[in-house]
Order: structure tokens, then C-alpha cells, then sequence
């Protein structure tokens, strides 16, 4: 029927008609939108968050302490002088000859102070072999690589005089540039090639230019608004660079998805028959309701990392719930309005091949035809053997351990920074990551402060957590000391942290500990790292409760189904502990790790799980709800339940094979990136991804529905008064007979 009753009901159809009514309107106001946020975000500017609010627990209270005293700690830089062989020794005349001659090469630049000799220090390794030559880069730390190349340049100029000796320089400066230089091109040309990868995969998906740029333009336009946007809301809750690039990731995926749904099922009514007028409402109705129980779904998800109390995920959480909401509002209201502009034109530039195959009329998958056909006749091995290979796949995450990566792990041997790092660390263990105490007292030079300290320094070596030096710096103005302490373990972050819990739990007790008025935290990228894990364990409980109960009230008031909602709980865990098993298997185990470009690590970095688990379970509903909105809406024009699943899976099975392919292929691209924790997102982002679109939805879902039947559909009566958001009935439906079950009661889908 392309003309009959036309009477629609829920937001998405009401949004989705008055703006092809209003479309300059529409496409005006939108504009509008995206024009004032970035003028608004510009204005504003972004406040970004502080050290001292990154973590809670000790590394919060000594970074507080640091900013209230109003102290800049410096980017300390470290010389290696070390003996190629065992021939020279650091009491030699000639090694004596190359201390000297960084000291005096790294003064000569004007670009640090407080310039330090090993001989003044006691920096020399117990085989006397090696040395440190220590100082601090003048001027903002945060600034200190863009002003360190003279100094590298000048330790170059030593070390050529010096063959026989080792003389290289690591640093926090020197790792900021050599990070910069490295990689800071490789991450901008990952998220800037994102967007030609997702048009390419479009282009083949609709046959045509206009068509495919649809969903990019919303997608971009999205990204550009939210980025204005927590330009605002960074004044209430600071945001980062990280926040950034993942509202980046989601924006583009989410955005190029939504669009494409419903573009989808537009050119899909009017394949069918329908006029311009009434596919677009159709498509409204339906693919725009799916649209915004994904949206808020996505949305919510999102808003578990506000439970995190770590800053990082905080802002990550709400820069892509802004981004999720601002597109999902955009594909609900602006596309409608430019697909009613654009009329037929939506087919301009069509791809010669691509276009007379997408003109075909059929929008059935024949592979997922065959796939459900054998699916759907033996459903209970499917679901067996699906299920599965899935637990399978997920057992190797019992075994996941998580920690936060050192600089060997997260880039191997592939930069020389890495190797000065492991050789520094090899003679004097814990010497490049010290823990560092902040002591604050009402006056640091007080006696018993003075013996405090001391007795500390002395005790650090005794009790077995470091070998020493131990180094200690007075700022007598501010009334604070920082204690620098070399840890036992060094690289090995196992080790460095019980090592850290000797310090925390014994030596400073029985010596800061013991005077009256002295706060004295224990900070440094171990006990950072150590915080972090602690705060995130406690975490995650509430996020995967608020997530998963906040997910399931949602299917379960968008489709009037206790069976729906509690399917789709357990097939999004699935999917997700199957990805945490592929992580665990290549990147901790490392089985098939070089496939990736990739090495066995031994652990998966402590923020990933938690942040997978968020992404995932919200990105996977994208598909989840359009592929069961559209069996619902099948059953509801009378097919069997059977015939319905047949129907929504292989009618949905090109447009979640296109987003799919989309989202896989830009979630790789981060998977070529050098870095190691840049690897496990990618590589877990897409293994998650495609199992979802694959295994899931085509093979699982439809089995498990099949086997359910009609219990697909049950709700409780005591449930009967919940609010009814289910799916929006098509103009389509009205003319269909409504589908009851054997008693001839009407069917409460």
C-alpha cells in the first residue's frame, strides 16, 4: 500500500516526517547546530585534566600537594655512560675523561640545570662499570621534548669521541620527542585515513557516490559538533586528548552506521514500490526507531566510565555519549530532511558495476540465505556449536592479567630509546621509574623531620626495596622534600610493586611515619600504575552492573519482552569475553601475535577491558536491535516466527555485513600501529566487532530465537503496565493482518 492510512506514532516517526516536510528547515537548523557548538568550544576553550586529578589514592595526594605548593617539576634527563667491555671502569682515567665531557657538553646548550656527576652522586653500578650523569630541562615540563634536541645533539657529539664507551640519553624529555617523532604522524594518519576507508566501504555497499556520502557527511558533522561541545562541558568535567580520539573512533562508527540504516531501508521501500513520500516514512518509523534504542542503549553504556572515578574514563565516557547522541539525533532529524531534498538523486555517481548490481531489486544475501537455511532446520546443533566455539574462544581471558606496560613492552625493541632504557634499568634497577615519596612538613628542616629522612633513605636499602641511591631534593621555601627511590624490579612490575609495598606498608611507618604533621605519599609510574589497578578493581563492578541492568531495562521496554532482553544480555557477553579471550590469547600468550604485528606481552593494559566492555556492549546493540526490530516487525504483519527471523536476519544481512566491515576496518587501521596498547584496541575492537556481526547475528541469534518460538515474544502480565516504547508501526503495517497466536489472541510483540 503506498497511499493508505498513514497515521505513525513514536518520536523517531514524528521527527523523521516533520523534517522531509520542513527539510530546509531541518537541514538549516542543523547546520546551525554544528556551527554554533564549534563556535561556542572555540570561545570557551578546552580545560584539560590535571595530573593531580588523573588518579585518586596516593599519586592524587602527592600531585596535590606538588600543585598547591606551586612547585613545576622539571623533565629530569638521564646520560648513560657505560663500558662497551669489561676493560674500562668508571674509576679510569678515560671514562673519568667522558663524565666530564657531557657535564660540560650538556651545560654548553643553556637548555638544563642542575647538572649532576656521577662521582658526586655515588650514581655508579655496583660493577663499575656504568654511570649516570643526571639533570633537569629548564622551562614547562610538558613542553621539554620541543627544547631537548640540543641536548641530544650535544651527547651525540661525546659519544663519537668516546668509542670505546656507551653514552646515550633517556629521559622524560628525550622519550617525549622520540615519542613525538616516532609516532605522533603515525596516530594522526590512523584517524585521518578512518574516513576515506569508511566512504571506500560505502561507495561498494550503495553502488553510489551521493549515497555514500551521506553517511560520512552526518558523521563528520557529528564528530565536528561534539568537539565544540567539550570545548563547553571541559569547564565542568575536563576532557583529553584521549577522550578525544575515542569520541573520534565512536562518532564515525556510530554516525556512518545510523545513516546507513536508514538510508538502507529507504532505497529498500522504494525498490519495493513505495513513492519517495512513503518509503521515507517507513524508513522513519522503523529503521529511525531502531536508530534510537541503539542511540540511548549506545548512550548509556557509554555513561558507565562516569563510574569509574578516574578522570581518563570519565572523559572518554562522556565525549562518546555526546557524540553517540548528537548523531543519532542528526540521523533522525537532518537525513530525512536531505534524502526528501534529494529525491532520486540519492543514486547520482553511481559505480558502473557496483550500481547495475545494487539495481538488481534483491536485497536478499544469498550466503546468508544458504547460512539461515541451515541454521534455522538445525537449530539446536547451531546453538551448540556457536556457543561453543565462543566459550572456547573466551577461556583463555580467565587466565587475563592486566597491568599497565613498560616501555619494553609497549614498543619492543623497535626504537634505540628502548634499548638505553633496558640498559639503564639492567645496572641500576629501578633507576629510569624511581618511586618517588613527596614529604610535606611545617618545617622541613626540623630535626626530627632531617632525621626522618635519613632514617628513611637508610632504611629503603636495608629492608631489600631498592639498591639505592637514594637521592633526596629540599625545597625548604615550600616545606617539602621529594625522596627519589630506585625500586628493586625495575622493569619487572611484579617485582617494582612489592617493592612498593614494602616502602608503603614498612619502611615509611617506622620513619616518616613516626613524626607528628608529616604527610608523605608515595608516588612514581609504579605506584601511578599500582593506584590505577586499584581504583579500576573497584570499578568495575558497578560499571558492568549499571551497564548490563541498565541495558536490559532498556530491550526490555523498547520490545515488551523479558526473553528479548535477557537473550540479548547473554549474547553481547559472549561476544565481549570472546574478544577478551583473542586479547589474552595473541597479546599475553602471544599465539598468532606476529599475524597482527604484534608480540606476546605477557599482560593486556589495565584500562582495556573495562573500556571494551563499554564499547562493545553498546556498539554491538547497534546491530542487535535492527536485526530484531526488523524480525519483530515481520511477525507483527503475520509471518510465522520462524519465516520472521528468516526474513529480518537476511533482509538486515547486507547493511550489518557494510557497517561491519566498516567498523572492523577503521578499528584496524589502530591496529597498525606501533604501539602495543594501540594494537590490543584495534585488534580487540575488530575481533569483537566481526564475531558480533558474524557468529552472532547470523548464526546464534536466529537459532536461539528459533528454538524460543513464540517465547520469544513473553512478557509477564505483572509486567503489562510498563511504559510501551516498542518499535513504531510502519504506514505499511496498518494494512496487514495482525499476527496472533493459536488461540487467536493477539501477539504482544
Amino acid at each position: 500500500m503506498a497511499n493508505g492510512d498513514t497515521r505513525v506514532r513514536g518520536l523517531a516517526a514524528r521527527a523523521g516526517g516533520w523534517s522531509a516536510r520542513h527539510r530546509w528547515a531541518a537541514v538549516g537548523i542543523w547546520v546551525l547546530f554544528v556551527v554554533l557548538a564549534m563556535g561556542l568550544g572555540s570561545a570557551a576553550g578546552r580545560v584539560d585534566v590535571k595530573d593531580s586529578d588523573q588518579l585518586k589514592g596516593e599519586t592524587h595526594t602527592a600531585a596535590r600537594i606538588i600543585e598547591d605548593a606551586g612547585i613545576d617539576e622539571p623533565a629530569g634527563e638521564t646520560v648513560l655512560i657505560q663500558a662497551k667491555d669489561g676493560g674500562v671502569k668508571a674509576t679510569d682515567a678515560e671514562f673519568r675523561a667522558a663524565v666530564t665531557a657531557v657535564v660540560q657538553a650538556v651545560e654548553g646548550t643553556g637548555k638544563v640545570t642542575d647538572v649532576t656527576s656521577p662521582y658526586d652522586t655515588d650514581t655508579i653500578s655496583k660493577d663499575g662499570r656504568s654511570a649516570l650523569v643526571q639533570f633537569d630541562m629548564r622551562g614547562d615540563a610538558e613542553t621539554a621534548g620541543e627544547r631537548v634536541e640540543p641536548v641530544l645533539k650535544a651527547v651525540e657529539g661525546v659519544q663519537k669521541e668516546h668509542g670505546s664507551l656507551r653514552i646515550e640519553e633517556i629521559g622524560g624529555a628525550s622519550m617525549m620527542k622520540t615519542f613525538d617523532d616516532a609516532f605522533g604522524d603515525d596516530f594522526k594518519k590512523a584517524e585521518y585515513s578512518a574516513v576515506p576507508v569508511a566512504l571506500g566501504i560505502l561507495l561498494i555497499a550503495f553502488g553510489a557516490l551521493v549515497a555514500a556520502l551521506l553517511p560520512v557527511a552526518l558523521a563528520v558533522t557529528a564528530i565536528m559538533a561534539t568537539m565544540g561541545l567539550m570545548g563547553v562541558v571541559s569547564h565542568v568535567m575536563p576532557m583529553s586528548d584521549t577522550a578525544n580520539s575515542v569520541m573520534l573512533l565512536v562518532g564515525l562508527a556510530v554516525g556512518v552506521d545510523y545513516c546507513l540504516f536508514y538510508l538502507r531501508r529507504e532505497r529498500e521501500e522504494r525498490e519495493a514500490g513505495h513513492d519517495a513520500q512513503t518509503a521515507l516514512r517507513i524508513a522513519a518509523a522503523t529503521s529511525g526507531r531502531a536508530i534510537i534504542v541503539s542511540g540511548v542503549t549506545v548512550c548509556v553504556a557509554m555513561a558507565g566510565m562516569l563510574f569509574t572515578g578516574l578522570a581518563e574514563f570519565e572523559a572518554m565516557g562522556l565525549a562518546s555519549l555526546m557524540v553517540v547522541a548528537v548523531a543519532m539525533v542528526g540521523s533522525v532529524t537532518v537525513l530525512p530532511a536531505l534524502l526528501s531534498l534529494l529525491g532520486g538523486r540519492v543514486e547520482k555517481g553511481r559505480i558502473p558495476f557496483l550500481g547495475r548490481r545494487r539495481r538488481s531489486g534483491n536485497n536478499d544475501s544469498r550466503f546468508w540465505t544458504a547460512v539461515l537455511k541451515a541454521v534455522l532446520a538445525r537449530p539446536v546443533i547451531s546453538v551448540v556449536v556457536a556457543a561453543g566455539a565462543l566459550l572456547a574462544i573466551a577461556a583463555p581471558a580467565v587466565g587475563m592479567k592486566t597491568q599497565n606496560l613498560t616501555l619494553d613492552q609497549e614498543f619492543g625493541d623497535s626504537l634505540p630509546i628502548v634499548q638505553t632504557y633496558n640498559r639503564v634499568n639492567d645496572a641500576f634497577p629501578g633507576g629510569s621509574e624511581p618511586a618517588e615519596v613527596v614529604v610535606k612538613a611545617d618545617d622541613i628542616n626540623a630535626p626530627e623531620v632531617r632525621d626522618a629522612l635519613a632514617a628513611f633513605k637508610a632504611e629503603a636499602v636495608a629492608s631489600g626495596a631498592s639498591r639505592g641511591p637514594v637521592e633526596i631534593k629540599l625545597h625548604d621555601q615550600q616545606n617539602l622534600a621529594f625522596v627519589y627511590v630506585p625500586l628493586v624490579g625495575g622493569s619487572d612490575l611484579d617485582k617494582a610493586g612489592a617493592s612498593l609495598e614494602k616502602l608503603r606498608d614498612e619502611v615509611r611507618p617506622a620513619t616518616l611515619g613516626k613524626v607528628d604533621g608529616v604527610e608523605a605519599p608515595i608516588t612514581g609510574q609504579v605506584a601511578g600504575s599500582q593506584d590505577f589497578n586499584d581504583q579500576l578493581a573497584g570499578a568495575v563492578i558497578p560499571v558492568f552492573a549499571f551497564v548490563v541492568v541498565f541495558a536490559f531495562l532498556l530491550m526490555l521496554l523498547s520490545f515488551r519482552s523479558l526473553t528479548v532482553a535477557i537473550t540479548s544480555i547473554v549474547l553481547n557477553l559472549l561476544s565481549v569475553g570472546a574478544a577478551y579471550g583473542i586479547l589474552v590469547a595473541v597479546f599475553q600468550h602471544g599465539w598468532g601475535a606476529s599475524l597482527v604485528g604484534a608480540e606476546g606481552v605477557g599482560a593486556i593494559i589495565t584500562w582495556l577491558p573495562l573500556f571494551l566492555f563499554v564499547i562493545l556492549f553498546g556498539l554491538s546493540m547497534d546491530y542487535h536491535v535492527f536485526v530484531v526490530s526488523r524480525i519483530r516487525e515481520a511477525r507483527l504483519r503475520g509471518r510465522t516466527t520462524r519465516d520472521a527471523i528468516q526474513h529480518g536476519v537476511v533482509t538486515t544481512a547486507g547493511v550489518v555485513t557494510s557497517a561491519a566491515v566498516i567498523m572492523v576496518a577503521v578499528f584496524a587501521i589502530f591496529g597498525t600501529l606501533s604501539m602495543q596498547s594501540m594494537k590490543q584496541m584495534g585488534v580487540g575492537l575488530a575481533a569483537a566487532v566481526l564475531i558480533d556481526a558474524t557468529i552472532i547475528r547470523g548464526v546464534l541469534l536466529p537459532a536461539v530465537m528459533a528454538l524460543l518460538g513464540e517465547r520469544n515474544w513473553y512478557l509477564p502480565k505483572w509486567l503489562h503496565r510498563l511504559p510501551d516504547l516498542t518499535h513504531d508501526e510502519s504506514p505499511e503495517t496498518v494494512a496487514r493482518p495482525v499476527a496472533r497466536d493459536d488461540e487467536g489472541e493477539r501477539l504482544g510483540v
